[in-house]
């Protein structure tokens, strides 16, 4: 059970509403500050002191604009898969386009956003491990659209593209494996191929060109 944070006096508020005014970023402040935490100690092992403390403001701000460690969550959760999520969608509603091109448009937009928030894939790991069904309500709608549209192209196939039919789950697997695995496994992977974060970068643009040759290739692969 999530208890709210301990209701605000007026002199609370009134200090809040004054430090607010001064400062119109305090709220993207504590979000940036929020992330952080969650990602370094997950939801569970963060408090709203350390939260507070990250963003260098006081508790009080922080209950102001957010209420509780929750609420705050949730809305960090919703704006980072939004942004990712609503990127692809627009790529892969597009009737017009072939299964060839959504693939390519796919992946550019999941690295970018990646090195855009190299920390996020640890943060969703972590939540996908202790709350899944939060966050797979928190995207719903935005998968609904992909499910009725992409994943029917996946299973008819693409006479454009000359690809077959293939399972959405083998797809998703595997692209999200190539797309996502070298973010979270990137300590590892820089540290044995003595790669510096300029070169790991440049390699993450090549691989917006690679992923979907190797993509074309397992899905034309007999017996999937």
């Amino acid at each position: 059970m999530i208890l709210p944070l301990s209701p605000l006096n007026d002199f609370d508020v009134a200090k809040a509403k004054k430090v607010a005014a001064k400062d119109l970023s305090a709220e993207e402040k504590i979000k940036a500050a929020a992330k952080k935490i969650f990602t370094q100690k997950g939801f569970a092992a963060t408090r709203t002191r350390d939260i507070a403390e990250e963003a260098g403001m006081n508790l009080a701000l922080l209950n102001y604009y957010f209420r509780s460690k929750q609420k705050l969550f949730d809305i960090i959760m919703l704006e980072n898969f939004k942004k990712l999520i609503h990127g692809i969608v627009i790529e892969v509603v597009d009737e017009n386009a072939s299964m060839e091109q959504k693939l390519e448009k796919v992946v550019e937009a999941y690295i970018d956003f990646l090195i855009l928030n190299p920390d996020l894939p640890f943060f969703i790991l972590n939540e996908l491990r202790n709350n899944p069904a939060a966050i797979a309500s928190t995207i719903s709608d935005e998968i609904n659209q992909v499910r009725n549209n992409f994943f029917k192209q996946l299973q008819k196939g693409d006479k454009k593209s000359k690809l077959p039919p293939m399972e959405p789950f083998h797809f998703l697997a595997n692209m999200i494996g190539l797309t996502v695995f070298p973010f979270v496994g990137k300590p590892m992977l820089q540290r044995v191929t003595n790669v510096s974060d300029a070169k790991f970068n440049a390699l993450m643009q090549e691989r917006k060109k690679l992923i979907p040759v190797w993509m074309k290739a397992i899905m034309s692969m007999k017996g999937n």
